[in-house]
């Protein structure tokens, strides 16, 4: 487990310079360096990094927008389960989530426990003080990344992407409030 006081989070800026970032996935890697801050400039996604105290430089990031997690009638089993835990006057069609657009952690800081560490960072940060009034966290990840986000106690929503380069996956942060 890597020592979390030798990084800091800091909001990706339009004045922000991301020269170089390197995790061994080329779509992760162009979207620090040339896509975050026009999304940025768009309003569509807020992206932050985490980077190493003494040197700047970059050893995870992440985006972060809003989401919702919506009624599906192809997928009832998944809607009863959601339902099943909210109070029935405040029952809707769509709930308001938070997706994480992107996550992506520098290879040399790879299997050290960043990944977990924002995960749990981005948890926090929804609930304290309540925010957006967001309910559930979600993302689109990639299949080589699921195992990661099912250790981190996210869910699947729906077992018919289960063939596609990326799943549904979404985490109730009702489940971390005491």
């Amino acid at each position: 487990m890597i020592d979390i006081s030798n990084f800091a989070f800091s909001k990706l800026t339009k004045d922000s310079l991301v020269h170089t970032f390197n995790c061994n996935d080329d779509d992760l890697n162009s979207f620090i360096i040339d896509d975050a801050q026009n999304y940025a400039n768009e309003l569509l996604a807020v992206t932050y990094t985490l980077t190493v105290k003494h040197s700047k430089k970059i050893a995870a990031y992440f985006s972060l927008l809003n989401d919702k997690v919506a009624y599906d009638p192809n997928n009832k089993g998944f809607w009863n389960r959601i339902n099943r835990k909210i109070h029935n006057n405040k029952r809707r069609k769509n709930y308001p989530s938070v997706k994480i657009g992107r996550l992506a952690v520098a290879s040399e800081y790879e299997n050290q426990g960043l990944g977990s560490f924002i995960i749990n960072f981005i948890k926090s940060y929804m609930i304290k003080d309540n925010k957006t009034g967001c309910r559930f966290l979600t993302v689109d990840a990639y299949a080589k990344a699921t195992d990661f986000y099912k250790k981190n106690d996210f869910e699947y929503i729906t077992s018919l992407d289960v063939l596609d380069t990326t799943r549904l996956m979404y985490f109730d942060l009702k489940n971390i409030i005491k």
